[in-house]
């Protein structure tokens, strides 16, 4: 049988409020994956190829394998996670995390491969893919409530037409996940 004090603690964490959900990245493990193999083969490529040559030292593996180490490190993919007013991406090295709810600025830089950069009140930076947050809707939708609380609040002076821009792509590509789902693409 409990004992009183029991019922006492049950009540009180009946109710407070649960912890908000924290968001990730669905695709990051398969990026991972990804970044794994491109450099176990060209590691093995290069093995093979310095075996078949006869040229096969301790020095050549060293480098093959400092080779193969760089290009994980090049294409080590930034974890993304969000949760109630903040969004951050990890990489190998360390995490950059902004106030989603504090935004002052949200801006796309263009180039080879687009990049969306977030600056909040505090002066903090974080740079993400765009891509990231169309094909992972759960994130966008916390970034966009976030971001259009930021505005609410008159943080937000410079990246609406940004967010509009993130959030018609985003609409885009689910219509067309609609249409393809239901046959008519």
């Amino acid at each position: 049988m409990g004992r009183p004090d029991d019922a006492r603690q049950d009540a009180v964490h009946s109710h407070a409020k649960p912890p908000a959900a924290v968001t990730h990245d669905s695709r990051w493990a398969g990026d991972l994956r990804s970044a794994i193999q491109c450099s176990a083969v060209i590691l093995g490529l290069m093995l093979m190829i310095d075996w078949g040559a006869g040229s096969f030292t301790a020095l050549r593996i060293t480098l093959w394998v400092a080779l193969a180490a760089l290009l994980f490190m090049i294409l080590y993919p930034a974890r993304v996670t969000a949760g109630q007013g903040w969004l951050a991406s990890r990489g190998l090295l360390r995490e950059r995390r902004v106030r989603t709810d504090m935004l002052v600025s949200v801006r796309c830089l263009g180039g080879v491969s687009q990049r969306l950069r977030l600056r909040d009140t505090s002066g903090r930076r974080l740079e993400i893919n765009p891509q990231i947050l169309v094909n992972n809707p759960e994130l966008w939708h916390r970034f966009s409530k976030d971001a259009q609380e930021s505005a609410a609040r008159g943080h937000l002076t410079c990246g609406a037409t940004a967010l509009l821009r993130i959030s018609a792509r985003i609409d885009r590509e689910t219509a067309l996940t609609v249409f393809k789902a239901s046959g008519l693409d």
